[in-house]
C-alpha cells in the first residue's frame, strides 16, 4: 500500500513538472513534435522505470515514420499510455475524451501536443473533433485511438465501436493493429495499486483499407479484431485466462 502510494504520488509530481515544463516549448514547437519525443517519451519511460515495469516489444520493424497511419490498440489500464508512447517510436497524436482535455495543466499539455478530444456526449461537436482528426491525417498525422472505447477487464478484448474505423475510411489511411497483454495485472481497473511486472507489446503489420467502406466495414473491423486477438496468441497469452505459457524477449524496459 505505501508503495502505490509512492508510486501514484511520483506520477503526479512528475506529471505537474512536464506540463509546466512544456509551456516554455511553445515558442519552439509548431505541431507538438518537440512535446512528444522530448517530454511524453520520456515521461513515459521514467514513470515505467520507476514503477518497476518491464516492457517486451515485438514488431517494432512494422513501425514507419514516413507514412501517416491510424494505429489502434486494446485497453486494458492507463499504464498503456506509458506503453505506447515508449514503443511507438513514431510521431502520434492520441485521440482521447475530451473531458481529460478539461484537467487543468495536463489539459494545456496535451493540446500542446496536438491531441485530439472527442465529445462522444455531444454528437454535433463529435462529428467536429472527427473533421478535425480527418484534416490532420490527410495533412500527414499518424494519431492512436482505443477502438474499445474504454478500459476492459481481466485483458478480455471488448467489442469494438465504427467511430475509428469510419475514420479510416475517411481518412483512407492504413491501419496498424496493437495488441497490449498485461497491463491489466500492473493497474487492475479501478484500483490504485500499481504492481511490478512485465507488459507485451505487439506492432502487427498495417491494413489497407482500401476496397472497404461502410457497407462493408463490420469485415475491416472483424479483420482488425481478428489481427489482435492473434497477436495476443502469439505470445502465448490465453485470452480467456490471462496466463502465459511462452516468455518473450525484452526489447524496452
Amino acid at each position: 500500500m505505501i508503495r502505490s502510494i509512492f508510486l501514484n504520488g511520483f506520477i503526479a509530481i512528475c506529471t505537474i513538472i512536464v506540463c509546466i515544463l512544456i509551456f516554455f516549448s511553445i515558442p519552439f514547437d509548431r505541431n507538438g513534435r518537440i512535446v512528444h519525443f522530448y517530454f511524453a517519451v520520456p515521461w513515459a519511460k521514467l514513470i515505467l522505470g520507476v514503477c518497476g515495469v518491464k516492457v517486451r516489444a515485438w514488431g517494432q520493424e512494422n513501425l514507419d515514420a514516413r507514412a501517416n497511419r491510424i494505429y489502434m490498440t486494446n485497453h486494458q489500464s492507463y499504464f498503456d499510455i506509458f506503453v505506447l508512447l515508449a514503443c511507438l517510436t513514431v510521431d502520434f497524436k492520441f485521440i482521447m475524451k475530451q473531458e481529460l482535455m478539461k484537467i487543468p495543466l495536463f489539459g494545456f499539455a496535451v493540446k500542446r501536443a496536438g491531441y485530439i478530444g472527442i465529445q462522444r456526449d455531444n454528437p454535433r461537436k463529435a462529428v467536429q473533433s472527427i473533421n478535425e482528426a480527418v484534416e490532420k491525417m490527410k495533412s500527414g498525422v499518424s494519431v492512436l485511438i482505443f477502438p474499445e472505447g474504454t478500459r476492459g477487464i481481466n485483458g478480455r478484448l471488448q467489442p469494438f465501436k465504427r467511430g475509428g474505423f469510419n475514420l479510416a475510411l475517411r481518412s483512407g489511411c492504413d491501419i496498424v493493429p496493437v495488441a497490449i497483454s498485461n497491463s491489466y495485472r500492473i493497474v487492475p481497473k479501478g484500483s490504485l495499486k500499481i504492481n511490478k511486472g512485465s507488459i507485451d507489446i505487439h506492432i502487427g503489420r498495417y491494413i489497407s483499407v482500401k476496397g472497404y467502406n461502410r457497407g462493408n466495414i463490420t469485415q475491416l473491423m472483424d479483420k482488425v479484431k481478428n489481427a489482435m486477438l492473434k497477436q495476443i496468441h502469439q505470445r502465448g497469452i490465453d485470452q480467456n485466462s490471462g496466463s502465459k505459457a511462452k516468455m518473450g524477449r525484452t526489447d524496452r524496459r
